[in-house]
């Protein structure tokens, strides 16, 4: 069983930085080096607190979660302008998850086995980076200022992107939005997208990992996933409404710096 106030940290951190072009898989692997919880079962630990994350997007966005679900003429909503509703809406959310899947269950013993370490995420800080520097600079005109108008092409081309992230430290919400700024999305709507994609994915990608993982946890384990999960939850729901009021103001191009920043003192200071 482990620390309970570890729990508490990187759960603060898995909050903050989920849904921000950070990379909270790669800010929870340098955490859990300075803290010494290392392992296969801290990596899964990492995995499951990222739904405490994605159940503050499910509250936040419950409408449009509402909207997706079965109702009268529900597979008729596809025809026409139908918006990211009904079915049209889950099939977009499906396109945009399939290549992370398809991705992810092909690769993960190499993830797990070679990219879980502080020299990976650190190049992935600075690759990321300047994908977004480059992004902001050449980014194509805006096609698409709302979920509304997210079409099949996008919803492929974010999915690719998402592909990505799963190298720790490159960030699945900085690659998703990234893929929907290049897309043609505005910055609003791309951060939005990016927070709804994120839901299907995590929550099959948790489900693997625990599938995977499960006996090796013990039953005090549990209490401290609990706490973990609880912790993001909440710093999750504040930080996602920030980011949003941010991104009316700013450009990505801080987060950039920051990572840039972080990289090489991730490199001196966090050996593998």
């Amino acid at each position: 069983m482990f620390d309970y106030w570890t729990a508490v940290l990187l759960g603060l951190v898995e909050g903050l930085t989920e849904f921000i072009p950070v990379s909270s898989t790669g800010h929870l692997i340098l955490a859990g080096h300075l803290l010494h919880f290392k392992g296969r079962v801290a990596e899964t630990f990492d995995i499951v607190i990222q739904l405490g994350a994605i159940l503050a997007v499910v509250i936040l966005y419950r409408q449009r979660f509402i909207g997706l679900l079965p109702q009268k003429g529900w597979l008729n909503r596809s025809k026409g302008n139908a918006g990211f509703s009904g079915f049209q809406g889950c099939l977009l959310l499906g396109l945009t998850t399939l290549p992370a899947l398809i991705m992810g269950k092909s690769a993960y013993p190499y993830i797990k086995g070679y990219l879980f370490n502080p020299s990976s995420v650190a190049v992935a800080l600075a690759v990321g980076a300047l994908g977004i520097l480059a992004v902001e600079k050449w980014r194509p005109g805006i096609k698409a200022d709302s979920l509304d108008a997210v079409g099949w092409l996008q919803a492929l081309i974010i999915g690719l992107f998402q592909c990505l992230s799963m190298w720790p430290g490159i960030s699945r919400a900085g690659a998703t939005i990234i893929g929907g700024l290049l897309s043609g999305l505005d910055r609003k709507t791309a951060a939005e997208y990016s927070f709804l994609a994120a839901v299907p994915v995590m929550v099959a990608a948790t489900g693997y990992d625990l599938y995977k993982t499960w006996s090796q946890f013990q039953e005090g384990d549990l209490i401290f996933l609990g706490i973990g999960f609880a912790v993001s939850f909440v710093i999750a729901y504040f930080t996602v409404a920030a980011f949003i009021r941010i991104l009316g103001r700013w450009t990505l191009k801080p987060f950039a710096w920051y990572r840039i920043a972080l990289a090489p003192l991730v490199l001196l200071f966090w050996p593998d």
